[in-house]
């Protein structure tokens, strides 16, 4: 009988066989849940209010600003190390390479600490200015600027080498081309990972937390924590969790229209 079946009948058939698998899975799951447990330790709608607005006008203001400031200069610092990677100077491409490997394969809470902890400690009497902002941003910065280095020198090397020579025809001299035709152009292709960059820096801001902040610095993360073991209730991390996919989602969304339209062009 199967084997009358042409192939996309098995396909759908096979496809059919894999969804009642995962409902079924589910079905067991929910059947088996204590959902009056959970509702109690995870989903007080009384608790829940309790947290706004402060949760959206303190925590999630600063996980936004924290984001953003450490994707700008991480944005700077990567554009300036994927240059030196790309260098004809073989220092500058040491450089580069060294950082780009040390920053991709430490932890990021590595970061943190050495922001925090080691800075001071090395250099007694100086401030990172800013204070907490500073910090993260510094924090998340370096470990943004490792990656965006690598995926800023491949958009330069995907730009046809046709425009650079066009360029330089036309009397730009190659600092000038690089600025005005190829790092345009560049950007242009990298978009989308930068953009999805950006959302993996916002989950990552939550490591503020091992800084020390004040209770009008904290982002989602240490709010939810410190508002979770104050009630001995796993409400507000819950919240917490859904006030990160109130960004993250559509960031995620606006990645893959940008990746098709990308598709689409070439």
């Amino acid at each position: 009988m199967t084997s009358r079946l042409s192939r996309r009948q098995r396909r759908r058939v096979s496809q059919g066989v894999q969804y009642a698998l995962f409902v079924a899975v589910l079905a067991l799951i929910a059947s088996y849940a204590d959902w009056g447990r959970l509702q109690n330790q995870f989903a007080q709608k009384d608790l829940a209010l309790r947290l706004f607005p402060e949760i959206i006008t303190t925590a999630l203001r600063n996980t936004v600003v924290y984001t953003l400031s450490g994707f700008l200069l991480g944005l700077v610092l990567g554009l300036v190390i994927a240059m030196m990677r790309l260098s004809s100077v073989a220092p500058y491409r040491w450089v580069a390479s060294v950082y780009i490997e040390l920053f991709r394969g430490l932890p990021a809470l590595l970061i943190f600490i050495f922001v925090g902890v080691a800075v001071p400690l090395a250099f007694p009497g100086t401030e990172i200015p800013g204070g907490t902002y500073g910090k993260v941003a510094l924090g998340l910065g370096l470990v943004a600027a490792a990656y965006m280095a690598e995926t800023i020198r491949a958009g330069i090397q995907a730009v046809p080498k046709g425009q650079m020579e066009a360029a330089r025809s036309l009397g730009f001299s190659h600092a000038r081309a690089m600025v005005s035709v190829i790092i345009p152009q560049a950007f242009r292709i990298v978009i989308p990972p930068l953009t999805n960059e950006l959302v993996l820096l916002f989950k990552d801001s939550s490591l503020v937390l091992f800084l020390g902040v004040t209770l009008q610095e904290r982002e989602l993360t240490k709010f939810g924590r410190d508002l979770a073991s104050q009630t001995a209730n796993s409400t507000p991390i819950l919240v917490a969790g859904l006030c990160y996919l109130l960004v993250t989602v559509p960031l995620s969304f606006v990645v893959r229209r940008l990746e098709a339209r990308a598709d689409k062009a070439t």
